[in-house]
């Protein structure tokens, strides 16, 4: 029997509908399914990460890939896109990942492609270290 079509719509947009809410930060499967869970959709992980698939296929949606060990992340890219031009800070303490717009690290990119023959991807490029709020909790 053929699944009905009209489900997979649905939970596409109840998935987008969740990144569009958070779309100033990087989200997880894990947190993306228990947004449904709460509001009663018990959709499966296998099928949140095929919609997600198709939203990122379809340039609706960002996936980054960042450290190996930890799965993916997803962020809605809304027409003021910028996330590309900027680095990221993660916390290795409680896994925060912040969007780090720096004037003072905004000549690296030519630096490191005039000097090193290197093209760095900004949106790919994480520092990792300490928050803030972590530091002063330790």
């Amino acid at each position: 029997m053929k699944k009905d079509s009209g489900y997979n719509t649905r939970q596409k947009e109840i998935i987008l509908d969740y990144l569009v809410k958070n779309k100033d930060k990087h989200t997880n499967v894990q947190e993306i399914s228990a947004y449904l869970l709460s509001g009663g959709s018990s959709v499966g992980t296998a099928t949140i990460y095929r919609q997600l698939d198709k939203l990122v296929e379809s340039g609706v949606v960002r996936k980054y890939n960042f450290d190996g060990k930890t799965g993916a992340c997803y962020q809605y890219i809304d027409e003021h896109e910028h996330c590309k031009e900027h680095f990221h800070l993660k916390c290795t303490v409680c896994g925060k990942l912040i969007h780090l717009e720096c004037d003072h690290l905004s000549g690296v990119n030519e630096h490191i492609k005039n000097h090193h023959g290197f093209t760095v991807d900004p949106s790919q490029t994480v520092f990792y270290g300490i928050c803030a709020e972590c530091a002063g909790n330790k």
